[in-house]
C-alpha cells in the first residue's frame, strides 16, 4: 500500500468574521487545498468570540476538508471560542490542540499510523479548555 505524505496546510482565522471575510478566507483555504488528502489547521488564537457565520464557516471548511478524504483541526483555541463551539454542539467534530505544532504533528502520526498494518485506536487530542 502506497501513502502518498502530504503537506498540512495551516491558516489563521481572523479575529471577526465580518460579512464577506468569511467567504474570502474559505475561497483562500479551498485554493491552497491538497485536494488528494487535505490536511489543514486552522489557527484560532486570535478568535475569542464566535457567531453563527464563524461555526458554520468552520463546518464549511471540515466539510470541503471531508470531500478529499482530508480533516480539520484547531489549534490553540480559547475557552471563550470552545464554548460556543460546545453550545453550538459542533466541537465533537474538531480535535482541538492547544499549539500548532502539536495540530500538525498530529497529521504526522496520522500518516505513520497508516502506512503500518497495526491497529491504531481512535483516541481525542482535545485540548482542556484554557484559564482565561
Amino acid at each position: 500500500m502506497k501513502v502518498q505524505v502530504c503537506d498540512v496546510v495551516v491558516k489563521q482565522l481572523p479575529a471577526r468574521l465580518i460579512g464577506k471575510q468569511g467567504c474570502a478566507f474559505f475561497s483562500e483555504l479551498v485554493q491552497s487545498m491538497n485536494f488528494d488528502r487535505a490536511s489543514i489547521v486552522l489557527d484560532c488564537s486570535l478568535v475569542r468570540q464566535m457567531d453563527r457565520a464563524a461555526v458554520y464557516l468552520l463546518l464549511c471548511c471540515l466539510e470541503e476538508a471531508m470531500k478529499c478524504d482530508g480533516d480539520v483541526k484547531l489549534a490553540a483555541t480559547s475557552s471563550e471560542a470552545m464554548a460556543i463551539l460546545e453550545f453550538a454542539g459542533v466541537s465533537p467534530l474538531f480535535e482541538s490542540f492547544y499549539t500548532i505544532a502539536e495540530a500538525v504533528s498530529s497529521f504526522r502520526r496520522l500518516l505513520a499510523d497508516s502506512t503500518s498494518n497495526a491497529y491504531v485506536p481512535f483516541s481525542s487530542h482535545r485540548a482542556p479548555q484554557n484559564a482565561a
